[in-house]
């Protein structure tokens, strides 16, 4: 009781924020993808990707009983059966790609993603090697409502390492519909871990690696100050409206176009 009563005490009471963020990324724009759209971001403290998966299913699924009632809509919410399936990134992947790929080489891995049409495959970093097999061989054939689980540490940059595994990372994404729809993960809150995580990621970036990071020194600062163990999500409620309302083009649900 009494540790329950000083946790408390640190966070100030304020133990869960949110925000629904209107979000701008320079990308292109194709059936699923807009440069403006909605964000749905939340953070819990003393919390772990394990309780934001139960979060994310009530939230999927409350969401979908509110729409499931709107006249003219309604009869297109897709029927959800909770527990939603959990798979693991690492076997998930090896499976499809023939290849153990937390093992693989750089030119075993460039190998299967040229032979699965990954194009231009020689000036991908292995970090976006992966990304694209898994995209590739995993994500588009997902259908209904799936957590992928335990991302490799280089995937993840953000993660805590996963206990017991530190090759692996306690984070998860939920896909549906061969998209994803949830990016969530235990937050990392070791500013040494975290700054090495950021230098590796500079790398990446001087080396051609568009999609990389930088070293964010405030970031780092404010870890270094303290933060405690945490649970974040992030919800695309564009792609969430497109999945609940069978919709096929994001510009037709866009909150503010």
């Amino acid at each position: 009781a009494d540790e329950l009563y000083l946790k408390r005490l640190i966070v100030g009471g304020f133990e869960r924020v949110y925000e629904i963020g209107h979000d701008f990324r320079n990308e292109g724009i194709d059936r699923t993808h807009n440069p403006e759209f909605t964000m749905l971001e939340f953070y819990e403290a003393y919390a772990d990707y394990e309780g934001m998966m139960d979060r994310v299913e009530s939230l999927f699924m409350a969401a979908a009983e509110s729409v499931r009632s709107v006249p003219g809509v309604g009869e297109r919410v897709p029927v959800l059966s909770p527990p939603f399936p959990r798979i693991e990134w690492a076997p998930t992947l090896s499976q499809a790609a023939g290849v153990d790929v937390l093992t693989a080489t750089d030119v075993e891995l460039r190998a299967v993603a040229s032979r699965i049409g990954v194009p231009k495959v020689d000036t991908l970093s292995r970090p976006k090697v992966l990304d694209e097999m898994f995209q590739a061989l995993v994500e588009s054939n997902i259908n209904t409502p799936t957590f992928v689980i335990d991302y490799p540490l280089e995937l993840s940059p953000l993660a805590k390492p996963k206990r017991g595994n530190p090759q692996l990372t306690e984070r998860f994404e939920l896909f549906a519909r061969g998209k994803e729809m949830a990016n969530a993960f235990s937050e990392l809150n070791d500013p040494i871990d975290q700054r090495g995580r950021f230098e590796a990621q500079a790398r990446l970036k001087a080396a051609g690696d568009d999609e990389a990071t930088g070293v964010d020194e405030d970031y780092l600062r404010a870890l270094e100050y303290g933060m405690p163990p945490t649970g974040g999500v992030g919800i695309g409620i564009d792609r969430l409206f497109m999945y609940l309302t069978d919709t096929a083009n994001i510009r037709d649900v866009i909150l503010f176009p």
